[in-house]
């Protein structure tokens, strides 16, 4: 009996792309509640005959002539999403098509990677003498840094030796990407009443701590990424105006470039300052892809542009050379009213395709 081969428009994988999105849209998928949208993702690559496996809410194929002796190449994208913003005036589970946009939580971040990575390898699964292996996990967990995502499923995944991550990037190629290193500080002083004298005040002495390490110029500037930022994203003190209180609680979000590793940074930052400080986690890094990479190349001849991007993603704890890449405006990610234009997802599509046919 002769195999059935699958050959699928433009036309074919952008309608697929949009009824998937649309379906996912509906679905709730909060970071560690996504078992919902998974199923789902299950049910598309089943009904295009394409076998899947699952950890926990991750699902993951590889291409139908997938070849042990050679390297592959991963799509890999994040099903949950963060709750609605609080100014939504639409329903967040009501996908709404108007004006050639998809309005629905998650449409921009980060569905519409989601079903164009869905789409390409559709395009791609059956393809015969592939250079490299194609293999998509669409994961869990990304909107938290979660530990059940992308970081516990890699280790399952055959040899990778690349990966697209899709993100809003309006399908040019963000090749660096800053870590992220969260600290939690608290400056301690001595508690008095208000009334009297207290030149150990730990509110006064915790600014003055501050405003050193917001004025400070870390040493070495990325050509990728610019400058290592430091933010003040939190700080905490006092429960009645009468009372000094004992200590002032704070929180640093820093943004690190490649010219660091987050262990370095927290170091420079601890020397330059009298408060006690805890990092979170140590694990969201930077990350960069050299110009002459064959995809970065490759994006280069059609036309696509590439930068650094502030914002961080589970590339950070994607332990091969990747690229962030996508459909879509890294600038309406969490906003309310969340949408994709079709076009984008279309162009997404096509441009994935017209890259990774020059790679693969």
């Amino acid at each position: 009996m002769q195999e059935l081969k699958f050959v699928y428009s433009k036309e074919e994988l952008l309608s697929n792309a949009v009824e998937l999105l649309k379906k996912l849209i509906e679905i709730p998928s909060f970071s560690k509640d996504e078992y919902n949208t998974s199923v789902e993702i299950e049910n598309f690559f089943k009904k295009h005959h394409i076998p899947t496996k699952r950890f926990k809410n991750n699902i993951w194929a590889v291409n139908k002539n997938f070849d042990v002796f050679k390297p592959s190449v991963l799509l890999n994208t994040h099903h949950d999403t963060v709750k609605p913003n609080k100014a939504y005036t639409l329903d967040p589970f009501l996908p709404i098509e108007k004006d050639g946009k998809l309005f629905g939580l998650g449409s921009n971040d980060a569905g519409a990677s989601l079903v164009s990575m869905a789409q390409v390898f559709l395009h791609f699964y059956d393809k015969e003498d592939l250079q490299y292996n194609l293999v998509i996990a669409l994961t869990a967990e990304e909107e938290i840094s979660g530990f059940d995502g992308i970081e516990a499923l890699f280790p399952q995944l055959p040899n990778i030796e690349f990966a697209i991550v899709g993100e809003p990037t309006q399908m040019n190629l963000a090749i660096a990407e800053k870590g992220l290193l969260v600290i939690d500080g608290e400056m301690k002083g001595t508690p008095s009443h208000a009334a009297h004298p207290n030149n150990d005040n730990s509110i006064v002495k915790c600014m003055e701590d501050l405003q050193q390490i917001l004025n400070f110029k870390f040493p070495k500037v990325s050509d990728y990424l610019g400058e290592v930022k430091v933010t003040l994203s939190g700080i905490h003190a006092g429960v009645q105006h009468n009372v000094v209180p004992e200590s002032c609680a704070f929180t640093l979000d820093v943004r690190v470039t490649d010219e660091y590793s987050n262990e370095e940074v927290f170091e420079i930052i601890q020397s330059q300052m009298k408060s006690t400080l805890t990092a979170r986690s140590f694990r969201l890094n930077s990350s960069k892809i050299e110009m002459e990479h064959p995809f970065v190349q490759a994006g280069l001849e059609i036309g696509r542009t590439t930068y650094g991007s502030p914002t961080s993603s589970d590339q950070a704890i994607i332990p091969c050379t990747s690229v962030k890449m996508g459909p879509g405006d890294s600038r309406r990610s969490h906003t309310a009213d969340e949408y994709i234009y079709i076009d984008e997802i279309k162009e997404g599509i096509d441009v994935y395709i017209q890259i990774l046919e020059k790679v693969l």
